[in-house]
């Protein structure tokens, strides 16, 4: 049963409108993340991020606001469903928090993929918005 979610957060040198237009960008997704990605700036656009080890679909997008993406890594068994993931962007003083709620992980896996997206999206993040 995939019953798995978690909310995680981080606080991003960078305004709102300039994080999302980096998320929905496959150049600027990969600079930022430090790994090969591509992505689309279309409802049902697919994307993948971190040279293919990460693949999915908009499924709602509100410029500078929101974004709602299934998502699905290569570890995910092909029985299992696609997980699902929403950003937010909120304003404020040092730039944006990013909420990102994950949820419909398979069983065993949520750990490590919050703990991912700590490592190897929301520090490599600052980091790259700290030196723009």
């Amino acid at each position: 049963m995939i019953v798995n979610r978690f909310t995680v957060s981080a606080e991003i040198p960078a305004p709102p409108q300039v994080v999302y237009d980096a998320w929905i960008d496959g150049d600027q997704h990969g600079a930022m993340t430090g790994s090969p990605a591509t992505a689309s700036r279309e409802i049902g656009g697919a994307f993948s991020a971190h040279g293919g080890y990460i693949e999915g679909i908009n499924l709602e997008l509100e410029s500078g606001r929101r974004v709602l993406q299934t998502w699905r890594t290569t570890e995910f068994a092909d029985s299992d469903s696609d997980s699902s993931i929403e950003i937010t962007f909120v304003p404020i003083d040092a730039g944006t928090l990013l909420r990102l709620r994950h949820w419909n992980i398979p069983e065993g896996q949520a750990d490590d993929y919050e703990t991912g997206w700590q490592d190897f999206y929301f520090t490599p993040m600052s980091e790259y918005f700290s030196s723009l």
